[in-house]
């Protein structure tokens, strides 16, 4: 038996994200960042979540020198 609930609101009476995510502990905080930068990362460069990370692109500019 599915017990999901989905509430229709309105935006003036939802419920603040500010105030969940204030009501959470820390460790759970960071655990959520750390989640959504690892999807980005995949997002951005085009790999799975569990795959190794890329590395940092490192960019090199030759000036020459009088």
């Amino acid at each position: 038996m599915d017990k999901t609930q989905v509430r229709k609101v309105k935006i003036q009476e939802a419920p603040s994200d500010f105030a969940f995510w204030k009501s959470q502990s820390y460790e759970k905080r960071l655990e959520a960042l750390e989640r959504i930068r690892q999807e980005y990362t995949a997002w951005k460069h085009g790999n799975g979540v569990d795959s190794d990370r890329p590395g940092l692109q490192r960019v090199y500019r030759i000036v020459k020198r009088k």
